[in-house]
């Protein structure tokens, strides 16, 4: 199974500091993954980032895992919260894990 990571700053590209609170875009970032209709996890992380004008900057992160999803539609998800945040880019990792689901009665 492949869990697919998105690392969504929340700094502007243009002013390079964090626009709205934080629950703004968790809410905006929610109202996608439904519209997509994507199982998801999300966790919010401290980084830093380097724009491509060289400034570098502190700032909130959202950490989105989605499990077995297609690379067109995380592109999809990724371009859409690119523009709603108003990011130069959104960092996505993959990986290969062993995933299962436990029952109450196993």
């Amino acid at each position: 199974m492949i869990e697919t990571k998105l690392y969504i700053g929340l700094n502007d590209a243009d002013t390079h500091r964090q626009e709205f609170k934080t629950e703004q875009y968790v809410d905006v970032l929610k109202n996608v993954c439904i519209t997509y209709q994507t199982p998801f996890s999300l966790d919010i992380q401290q980084g830093g980032y380097i724009h491509v004008d060289g400034t570098y900057t502190e700032e909130a992160t959202l950490v989105l895992s989605i499990l077995d999803a297609q690379q067109e539609t995380v592109n999809a998800i990724a371009r859409d919260l690119c523009a709603y945040f108003h990011q130069e880019s959104i960092l996505i990792t993959e990986d290969h894990v062993r995933s299962y689901f436990v029952t109450e009665g196993e």
